[in-house]
């Protein structure tokens, strides 16, 4: 495998998996009212950009290996269901975020192998937040 393609990869996960945080951490903020969670969220967000900063790659140069136009899976179709509630919203951008870090807990073993455990840490806190949160439905 190219360097790039590793690097897209990389890129690709680490956006999924702090969108899918971004988006329970404002489900929090704004529809639950929930302080507590919202912070907890944003702190696991914050702390995987982290991570990523000591990658021997920089951001600019994930973003240059970044190949959407000619991403082969951005047309697949998914029949995703319909999401009438928000813990619909949320339980699938919580599994989004999982699946996020555990490839970049993987991939980090061939590019950064230091990092990896790092982002297996943040995968399981992540599972005991997803524990927390669904405790309020």
């Amino acid at each position: 495998m190219s360097k790039s393609k590793a690097l897209r990869l990389i890129d690709a996960n680490f956006n999924r998996a702090k969108e899918g945080l971004r988006v329970c951490e404002d489900v929090f903020r704004f529809i639950y009212d929930d302080r507590n969670l919202m912070s907890s969220f944003k702190k696991l967000r914050h702390e995987c950009s982290n991570v990523l900063l000591r990658f021997p790659v920089s951001y600019r140069m994930l973003v240059k290996a970044r190949s959407s136009s000619n991403d082969v899976g951005k047309k697949s179709v998914i029949l995703e269901k319909k999401k009438p509630r928000w813990n619909d919203i949320l339980i699938s951008n919580l599994k989004r975020s999982e699946e996020g870090l555990r490839v970049l807990e993987e991939a980090s073993k061939v590019v950064a192998p230091r990092e990896s455990k790092k982002f297996q840490s943040l995968r399981f806190r992540l599972y005991e937040l997803e524990k927390r949160a669904l405790k309020q439905f």
